[in-house]
């Protein structure tokens, strides 16, 4: 693997991104995009699966549908039929999709779409009605029958770029069939009798998939799940309503004695722990993904719509608009946080819109990043004043951020870098990593002496909160253990960030433990009543 010297990726950084053109990333994030939740990506996470015997598998999970309320009611959270639900993976390094997984759903009742009915009145004076629930009954894993809605989908694997590469559809090994069933949402107890019983039901919506000219059998499981992201999510967005810092000697020791007034761990902090999402989940050999690169992969999240809809005034629930053109991007999700505190508002829809290959146009963003200065204006002086300090400033000093750039958008060389280095916004894995069983993950990944960590992909339990603000406000210009080693990555100095060692949280833990430790990982969704 080619190392960079801080001063040649530099040059290579600016001289690529300077050269990139434009073109259309991620959650509830953009301004657009929040009028599109059913095509809200939320997470994405890409990882070498930590199941015992799964080790040669790479496990990607794309969650969409943010803020899912269990009580959700009558409707739920279905997919949208008309969206194409991707998941790309570039194994070469040029930040252009080589394998792409799209996912295509259908929405369907029973009866020929006219649902389960009802005869109501005397006799005499009947009329045959469409109920108006999702369910009329008990459902259970071996009885669906009460179901009064259904989801399907269709998975294609596409190599080479999507829209002009190769199409295969995937099969279940199991009755070859190419089209696989969504579990209905936890809409209770009283539906599914309980959380275990709702388990069952949703574990027979696992599949086993063979995919063309690769050996071995890949897995595929779409449905809701409890959200897995932890965050302090109203305080932040209300100008870091709290004091960031561990307010504890050490995260949960509940001493107080961190930093004075600063926010301790608490998991009253998740604004997300009442919270549902669904899940697009596909677990592949790493043979077949890797290409021929290093074996490092960059792998993204989309959501597609066809270019025009025209809506049907007399709408039916199978005929309810009429879409057409070109598929058109309108999501897109690889780093973490990346469009919610990096991007500014002008650009997020820009983003979201945005391909890998095009990253160029956005460099100031990370080579200049606002956040830090943003919290430097909310904090300095306050922090000045509580330890009697005087510092110029609390963002650091060093521009560009190649600390940032390399976290970002390069990844680390000899870690998770790809063969050839294409400048670019992806959730970069080296599969060649073995992966840390789920009781020796640190949450805070490759900063915790756990390289099989974010940024290193990113696993469920990773608190890329956390490690992102430690990130931004300097962390990777002090030493950092690797191996358990303290190490100097030459990125930048101490001297650039003053505050670079300090204990940045938003007070909302995470860890591996809060996750399953199997496929999918993320756990059973919230019951709708109990």
């Amino acid at each position: 693997m080619k190392a960079f010297t801080p001063s040649i990726l530099a040059v290579v950084i600016c001289a690529t991104f300077a050269s990139a053109s434009s073109e259309a990333s991620s959650h509830r994030e953009a301004p657009n995009i929040s009028r599109f939740p059913t095509l809200d990506s939320t997470d994405f996470y890409v990882f070498n699966s930590y199941e015992q015997g799964r080790g040669d598998f790479v496990t990607l999970i794309a969650n969409y549908i943010p803020l899912q309320d269990a009580y959700g009611g009558p409707n739920y959270f279905a997919m949208d039929p008309d969206a194409t639900y991707s998941i790309h993976i570039d194994n070469d390094g040029d930040a252009i999709e080589d394998i792409t997984f799209a996912f295509n759903f259908k929405s369907m009742l029973p009866n020929d779409n006219q649902g389960v009915q009802l005869t109501v009145g005397p006799e005499g004076n009947q009329r045959t009605v469409s109920v108006p629930l999702k369910n009329v009954g008990g459902i259970t894993a071996g009885n669906d029958s009460a179901a009064n809605f259904s989801e399907s989908y269709t998975v294609n694997m596409i190599s080479g770029p999507q829209k002009t590469g190769t199409s295969v559809q995937l099969s279940n090994t199991t009755t070859s069939s190419t089209t696989f069933n969504k579990p209905l949402d936890y809409v209770g107890n009283k539906t599914f009798t309980s959380k275990q019983d709702y388990q069952m039901y949703a574990d027979q919506f696992m599949y086993q998939v063979a995919i063309a000219n690769c050996d071995g059998m890949a897995k595929v499981f779409v449905g809701q799940r409890k959200d897995s992201f932890v965050v302090n999510l109203g305080k932040t967005f209300d100008l870091v309503n709290y004091v960031p810092v561990e307010g504890d000697s050490a995260a949960g020791a509940g001493d107080g004695s961190g930093f004075p007034g600063g926010i301790t761990q608490s998991a009253d902090n998740d604004d997300l722990a009442d919270k549902n999402i669904t899940s697009i989940a596909i677990e592949i050999p790493k043979s077949c993904v890797i290409g021929s690169g290093n074996g490092v992969i960059g792998s993204w999240t989309t959501a597609s719509l066809p270019q025009a809809r025209i809506l049907n005034p007399n709408a039916k629930f199978a005929n309810n608009a009429v879409n057409g053109g070109a598929l058109t991007q309108v999501s897109r999700l690889g780093n973490p946080l990346v469009n919610e505190l990096v991007i500014g508002i002008k650009d997020k829809d820009t983003f979201s819109t945005a391909h890998p290959k095009d990253d160029g146009q956005f460099l100031d963003y990370v080579s200049h990043p606002s956040l830090p200065e943003l919290l430097n204006i909310l904090f300095k002086d306050a922090v000045n004043t509580t330890l009697g300090t005087n510092f110029a400033t609390l963002a650091p000093t060093n521009f560009p951020r190649n600390d940032l750039i390399t976290a970002f958008l390069t990844g680390f060389a000899d870690v998770n870098q790809q063969a050839t280095v294409t400048p670019s916004e992806m959730l970069r894995l080296n599969t060649k990593i073995a992966a840390t069983a789920q009781a020796d993950q640190s949450t805070f990944g490759v900063a915790g002496n756990d390289l099989a960590g974010f940024p290193n992909g990113r696993r469920p339990g990773d608190d890329v909160v956390d490690i992102a603000l430690r990130v931004v406000m300097g962390r990777l210009c002090h030493p950092i253990p690797v191996a358990g080693v303290d190490t100097n990555l030459g990125l930048c100095k101490p001297e650039d960030a003053e505050v670079g060692t300090v204990q940045f949280t938003d007070g909302a833990p995470i860890n591996a433990a809060m996750m399953d430790a199997s496929f999918p990982y993320l756990t059973t969704p919230l019951a709708g009543s109990k």
